[in-house]
C-alpha cells in the first residue's frame, strides 16, 4: 500500500501521470522507494517505475530526456550507469525543488523485483496489475561470503592511501565501506533489507557503531576510523561467517598499519 506523500511530491506525481496518460506508449506508472517502504517526508525523491509497451521501449528510451522535459520545469537529468542502472533517468525539477527517479521498463520486467511498487496510475486494459500479483518479490541480499571477499581488500586500500598521506582518498574509502559492508551488515542484524547506511541514523545502537567510522580530516583521526571499522566488520562477522574467511585477517592488516 502505497503511503501518504507530502503535497509538493503528490502535485508532481499528478503533472507527471497527465503527461504520460496521454502517450499510448506508456502502460503504467508505479510508485517505489519510501512510497512503499515507509519514512516517505518533504526531502524524500519519487522513485517512479514507468511502464512501456514491449514495441516501443527502444524508441522512449532514445527519448527519455524529451519526454522529461515535457513534464515541465526540468532542470536537468542524467541515466544510472554509475549505479549499475541504464534504464534509470535521475531528474531534478523546479520550483520547488524535487528529484524524480523514473526507471522505464516493459512489462516482462514485472516479473522479478526487489520490492512490490503501488500502482500510481495503470490504465483499464493493462496487464500491470496481474503480473505484480505474480511477480517474484526479493531484496537482494549479499552472501556472508560477498562481503569477506571484499572487505580486507577495501580496507587495505583504505590503509595505504592513510599511510601515504592521502587522507581525502582514504576517508572517502572509510565512507564507502560504511555504505557497501557495514551498512548493510548493520541492517542484517536486524532483519532488514540491505539498504546501504539509508536510516540507519534512527537505530541508536547502529548510529552509535557507524559514528566511530566516521574520520575527521587527520591522520590520528583516520587511523583511529579505520581500526574501527575492522573491529565493527568482525563483530557482525560473528553473526553470519563466511565460510572461507580471508587468511591472517584481520592480525596483517592490523600490522600493516602498525597499530598507530
Amino acid at each position: 500500500m502505497a503511503r501518504a506523500i507530502p503535497e509538493m511530491h503528490q502535485k508532481m506525481l499528478h503533472r507527471i501521470i497527465g503527461v504520460l496518460e496521454k502517450d499510448d506508449r506508456f502502460e503504467a506508472i508505479l510508485g517505489g522507494g519510501s512510497m512503499v517502504q515507509g519514512g516517505f517526508d518533504e526531502y524524500s525523491d519519487l522513485d517512479l517505475i514507468v511502464v512501456i509497451t514491449s514495441d516501443a521501449y527502444d524508441t522512449v528510451m532514445a527519448e527519455r530526456h524529451a519526454i522529461a522535459d515535457k513534464i515541465g520545469g526540468l532542470l536537468g537529468a542524467f541515466s544510472g550507469e554509475h549505479v549499475g542502472e541504464p534504464r534509470l533517468l535521475i531528474c531534478l525539477f523546479g520550483l520547488p525543488l524535487i528529484h524524480v527517479d523514473l526507471k522505464f521498463i516493459m512489462p516482462s520486467d514485472l516479473d522479478e523485483l526487489v520490492e512490490l511498487p503501488h500502482i500510481a496510475w495503470a490504465r483499464t486494459n493493462s496487464e500491470v496489475a496481474r503480473r505484480l500479483v505474480l511477480a517474484q518479490i526479493q531484496w537482494p541480499q549479499r552472501s556472508p561470503q560477498w562481503f569477506e571477499d571484499r572487505a580486507w581488500i577495501w580496507l587495505h586500500y583504505g590503509a595505504t592511501k592513510a599511510l601515504r598521506g592521502e587522507l581525502f582518498e582514504a576517508i572517502g574509502m572509510l565512507a564507502f565501506f560504511r555504505e557497501q559492508v557495514l551498512g548493510p551488515l548493520l541492517h542484517r542484524s536486524e532483519s532488514r533489507p540491505q539498504r546501504g547506511v539509508r536510516r540507519l541514523d534512527v537505530h541508536e545502537e547502529a548510529r552509535l557503531a557507524l559514528a566511530k567510522t566516521v574520520a575527521t580530516y587527520g591522520a590520528a583521526s583516520v587511523f583511529q576510523a579505520l581500526k574501527e571499522s575492522i573491529e565493527l566488520y568482525i563483530k557482525l562477522r560473528r553473526e553470519v561467517p563466511p565460510p572461507l574467511p580471508t587468511k591472517h585477517m584481520p592480525g596483517a592488516l592490523l600490522d600493516y598499519i602498525g597499530h598507530t
